[in-house]
């Protein structure tokens, strides 16, 4: 599959997180709560959207006291964090595909908010841009000797992808969780472990076209309510925004 441009575009939104730290922590711990409530239950080996959750958190070092509390909070019932998932479709600058997923407790202020921010960045949300994009188990691991590449082949990964002395796996979704046990089983603790979705064609972008997108995406993830951003942008070389 075409990925170069995917652990690049995962370091880029880490590192824009890292300055907006009490933000991110509150959309994991709000996905955490609905995960719960949506699969029934605070066990992870048998409540799927709560172990997909999980991971993500994991990924962006959501502190382990905080993922307790939430899933305390959610099987007590207590007040708060009854939300639904939306999801929204559209295009930004230089005519870039983009799809959103929030969870929300009022569809029409996160539709009113999405949308301002589609317009103040020149897109719009007309159209439909879910088909460009397919889901995907993604694991990164800081090594990517041959050995490693070898076992990941055996546990069912169907795509490899070494980068400067990195490994990311791609795996189907269903198959993400046996490669990672299995990796995990075999000494190698992935640096993320998550499901995402990939867009199937990306739109190369100039230095100019590219500012843009990471504006339009940088002011969609603000969004309290928004949960993940996919766009069709390659922004492998794009300049941090700041």
């Amino acid at each position: 599959m075409s990925g170069h441009s995917k652990w690049s575009q995962i370091k880029r939104k880490k590192a824009v997180n890292d300055r907006q730290r009490g933000k991110i922590i509150s959309k994991h711990i709000r996905a955490i709560q609905s995960a719960v409530r949506e699969g029934g239950g605070g066990d992870p080996s048998v409540n799927l959207p709560l172990k997909n959750a999980l991971a993500a958190a994991k990924t962006d070092d959501v502190p382990q006291d905080n993922i307790d509390r939430a899933i305390e909070r959610a099987l007590g019932g207590a007040e708060g964090g009854d939300y639904e998932p939306v999801q929204y479709e559209g295009y930004g600058p230089a005519g870039v595909a983009v799809l959103v997923e929030a969870l929300t407790d009022n569809r029409n202020r996160t539709a009113s908010e999405v949308r301002h921010v589609f317009t103040k960045h020149g897109g719009n949300m007309s159209g439909s841009t879910a088909w460009q994009f397919e889901t995907k188990g993604m694991i990164v691991l800081d090594t990517a000797d041959d050995s490693l590449q070898e076992l990941a082949i055996d546990l069912g990964a169907e795509d490899l992808e070494p980068d400067d002395g990195a490994l990311t796996i791609y795996t189907s979704p269903t198959d993400l969780y046996v490669v990672v046990d299995g990796l995990q089983k075999a000494g190698h603790t992935p640096a993320v472990s998550q499901l995402s979705k990939f867009a199937q064609t990306e739109t190369e972008l100039d230095g100019s076209d590219a500012d843009k997108v990471v504006r339009f995406i940088e002011a969609l993830e603000d969004l309290d309510d928004v949960q993940n951003v996919y766009s069709t942008a390659n922004l492998e070389n794009a300049e941090l925004v700041g």
